[in-house]
């Protein structure tokens, strides 16, 4: 049969979905170390066909690997990038040179390798996605893939890399469950993406974990690159679309950079982009990655829902903030710009996570709070959630749909007002559906210049 773009998405999705599924054990017994592996030396090992930047962590990979494939872009070079969740739409997933991968490109792979498919046992729904994307970017003559984890490292199905440099984000507690109840076990399962003898690069991470690390990496020969020892970082300015912030290697002047995503947290992950861009420049196989790309590609990198203005009065901003640590960033960077400004909340969140921390950490710059549910089966229920901030002594409005949600927060809000709509990716997906759907008239989005840019100090 000839598949259709919503009968491979059927496929895909009929296989086991960790994605949805609530709980499972991570372990080999399970997430089968070896599968991925099977699958690809069936297809001829696409993913050995293009060197490739392997990014692991808890915060900041999806930015992280936005940058470094907006740099690669900026240097002529051809480039896919693999990430997940998605926002809106599954191809978002698999993106060539920034456009996504067609649909109907899509179906086709999903047809062919179908039958090769069949013959390994046990495969996952994000094992078949991995392979597909590994196949597209071969049979586009990608120069470089960015490959982001999709859950730990050590296990996952992207753990199958040799890359040009390993790279691990900010790490905090997410996915206990699954991943451990401490940082040093969290650091074990994603510092399992080290591989011998190839440079990592990891962000400034809490001791716990950055000993786990240095362990790792001396054990495996792997040159080790930390931020805030080897690199360092200052913002400088920001708006409500823009930061510039100075970064460079220790005991170096460092340069400017203009970069439009905002808060102190991504000046931090664009720095761990730059030093693994850097160490890729240096291992000399992509040498049109120049300075000047470099910079091209942190000034022009587009990354959804990371604290994305969509509106300036009243202002509107969605964020996929979704544990204790991104609730926290985000709240950092609401107190930063909007400083005595009404902050009206939309919060949505996965049943799975550290629920009464995020609120715990949100619910006080919040003025007003509408509660919501996301269109995902692990979504927490409105009533749930009003019972927790009800027992911190917390009022919340309470919303089925993040359209619904919206609706309200424009009708109690004035234009000086700020509306935030945060908890999960998959709610500020839905946020980002509402919007388009959204019939008020919306403020004019023109990005000051740089030097409009508010000093940091």
């Amino acid at each position: 049969m000839t598949f259709d773009y919503q009968q491979a998405l059927d496929y895909i999705y009929g296989f086991t979905n960790y994605e949805v599924k609530p709980q499972y054990r991570y372990s080999p017994d399970i997430i089968d170390p070896t599968r991925p592996a099977r699958l690809l030396e069936l297809l001829g090992n696409p993913h050995r066909d293009y060197p490739t930047v392997h990014v692991a962590g808890t915060k900041g990979k999806g930015s992280v690997a936005a940058i470094c494939a907006s740099a690669f872009h900026a240097a002529g070079l051809r480039v896919g990038l693999y990430t997940s969740p998605h926002l809106q739409c599954f191809t978002e997933r698999i993106q060539l040179d920034g456009a996504n991968i067609p649909q109907k490109e899509l179906a086709a792979l999903v047809e062919e390798v179908r039958p090769v498919i069949a013959h390994v046992e046990g495969i996952t729904t994000f094992e078949v996605v991995t392979a597909l994307a590994f196949l597209y970017f071969s049979r586009s003559l990608v120069d470089v893939g960015v490959i982001e984890v999709g859950l730990g490292g050590r296990l996952d199905a992207t753990n199958v890399l040799l890359p040009l440099v390993s790279v691990i984000t900010s790490l905090s507690y997410d996915h206990t469950y699954l991943l451990g109840d401490t940082l040093a076990e969290i650091a074990v399962e994603k510092g399992g993406i080290i591989k011998p003898g190839v440079p990592v690069v990891s962000a400034d991470q809490p001791e716990e974990a950055r000993v786990v690390l240095e362990r790792l990496a001396a054990e495996r020969n792997s040159p080790l690159t930390l931020i805030g020892r080897d690199y360092w970082y200052r913002q400088v300015g920001q708006d409500l679309v823009h930061q510039t912030f100075r970064a460079g290697r220790t005991g170096e002047p460092g340069s400017l950079y203009l970069l439009p995503l905002v808060g102190l947290h991504q000046a931090h992950n664009a720095t761990v982009a730059l030093a693994a861009l850097e160490l890729v420049r240096q291992g000399g196989r992509l040498p049109a990655l120049t300075d000047e790309a470099i910079r091209q590609g942190m000034a022009g990198v587009r990354w959804q829902a990371r604290f994305q203005l969509l509106n300036r009065r009243p202002v509107v901003i969605v964020d996929g903030a979704h544990n204790v640590a991104a609730v926290a960033r985000l709240r950092e960077t609401l107190e930063s710009l909007f400083s005595g400004r009404r902050i009206i909340l939309i919060f949505g969140v996965t049943a799975d996570k550290d629920v009464p921390h995020m609120l715990e950490t949100l619910a006080p710059v919040a003025t007003e709070i509408i509660v919501t549910e996301a269109n995902h089966p692990r979504a927490a229920l409105p009533s749930d959630l009003t019972q927790m901030l009800a027992a911190m002594g917390r009022f919340a409005h309470s919303a089925p749909t993040v359209l619904q949600a919206l609706e309200q927060s424009w009708a109690m809000s004035g234009p000086d007002d700020v509306i935030c709509i945060t908890g999960s990716l998959f709610v500020a997906g839905d946020a980002l559906f509402a919007w388009e759907q959204f019939a008020e008239p919306t403020g004019a989005l023109r990005a000051a210049p740089v030097e409009e840019l508010t000093e940091v100090r």
